[in-house]
């Protein structure tokens, strides 16, 4: 496979863009989203959050129902097919919430949509096809990099385009996703060779098979525990963060607007810049760790602040954590046979499923607790302590792993 590696990294640009589309494509609806399901309900914003948090439940679902499956098929069929007919979905499903009359087809849309976002584990896949095992920490942070510049320009490109109506951005992101399967199309090779595939499983291409692969493989179960720990303190951002500045500072959107693009700009030049020299200096192991110190240390900023000013750097500590996912990608795929890596990222991909579709309810539970009357003490920021515990058993894990990798001198 080593001789393919010159041929097979000209895909990187449509990776990359994939990934950024991706991302973008999900950010780009959200600030349109409530006007869009309000025309469709005719009820006001009230509804139309409970509807939106449904529809990103529906989403997440797909995300952890189909990942395992679509990794695995691209073990059997080849990078290149599923790559490309995930991008054109994913122009499909953007076309049927854009012309939706409807809020079913909305949701019909959603779902569509969570299964086309279901490719990240063939990107990872293809990554660990075309690179060297010492590169692979660098290429999984480029990937990481092109979602947080997703994450960051959609939902201002959503806000401009949304200007014309609520309805434009999807076909924004449609038009996009169209050109973009064409570039694919055109240019992509394929990086899995034949003789490398392997029978497409059933049994194991579902979310439950993808944790009983995790349960069997050797040497990556700490790894994932360590994954799930970041991943529930991760998704307590988006869970409280407008929740926890509304209530502690009084910001208005534009302020926490201002704040989420920061965070995306920052999490972006870690996860694209820091990550190979982290990975390089450190290891794997210890450039986890380093960003799992780092981003606690922002957790706690965040959950005692005490103004708006104030949390404002910590936002730097919490991108670390960025270094944590590419560095737990890289370490396990060299544990993992190279017909097995699809299948690999579908696990991965499934547990980030469960976290996303989890995760926010004990966070916002425990914020709505601690803004309530019957809570002992006032403290908004409970979510971020709770995090921040989190990222502390999760460097107790990765050190344990690390000890257990030096005996068993891999």
């Amino acid at each position: 496979m080593t001789d393919a590696l010159p041929e097979t990294r000209r895909g990187g640009g449509f990776l990359l863009a994939t990934a950024f589309l991706d991302a973008a494509g999900f950010g780009l609806v959200l600030p349109v989203l409530p006007a869009l399901i309000a025309s469709l309900t005719g009820e006001g914003m009230g509804a139309a959050a409970v509807e939106g948090g449904r529809l990103t439940f529906v989403y997440a679902a797909m995300l952890f129902l189909f990942s395992p499956l679509i990794g695995s098929l691209s073990d059997r069929f080849g990078r290149r097919p599923l790559l490309i007919l995930a991008v054109a979905s994913f122009a499909l499903d953007n076309l049927i919430c854009a012309l939706a009359p409807s809020l079913i087809w909305l949701y019909l849309g959603r779902l569509l949509s969570g299964i086309s976002g279901s490719i990240g584990p063939t990107i990872g896949a293809y990554i660990a096809d075309t690179s060297a095992p010492d590169d692979r920490a660098r290429r999984f942070g480029q990937v990481g990099m092109a979602f947080g510049a997703g994450f960051v320009l959609g939902p201002a490109l959503g806000g401009l385009v949304g200007e014309l109506s609520p309805r434009a951005p999807f076909l924004a992101a449609a038009l996009l996703a169209v050109v973009n399967a064409f570039v694919g199309w055109a240019f992509l090779k394929e990086s899995l060779p034949v003789e490398h595939r392997r029978p497409l499983v059933l049994a194991k291409a579902n979310p439950f098979g993808a944790l009983r692969f995790i349960l069997g493989a050797a040497g990556i179960g700490l790894p994932i525990v360590v994954l799930v720990l970041m991943q529930v303190a991760h998704d307590s951002l988006p869970a409280v963060w407008t929740f926890s500045l509304k209530e502690r500072f009084g910001w208005g959107e534009r302020e926490i607007g201002l704040t989420l693009t920061l965070v995306g700009v920052v999490m972006t030049v870690v996860t694209g810049v820091v990550v190979g020299p982290s990975v390089k200096r450190f290891g794997e192991h210890g450039a986890a760790m380093v960003g799992l110190v780092v981003a606690g240390i922002g957790f706690l900023g965040f959950a005692f602040a005490t103004s708006g000013l104030m949390i404002t750097p910590f936002i730097a500590g919490f991108a670390f954590i960025g270094l944590v996912g590419p560095s737990l990608s890289a370490l396990m795929s060299r544990r993992v046979a190279a017909d097995r890596q699809g299948e690999l990222q579908g696990a991965i991909a499934a547990v980030k499923g469960i976290t996303m579709a989890l995760a926010p309810i004990p966070m916002t539970e425990l914020f709505g607790y601690f803004t309530s009357d019957a809570a002992p003490i006032r403290f908004a920021g409970a979510p971020f302590l709770l995090s921040a515990v989190l990222m502390g058993m999760a460097l107790v894990v990765i050190g344990a792993d690390r000890r257990s990798s030096c005996q068993r001198g891999s």
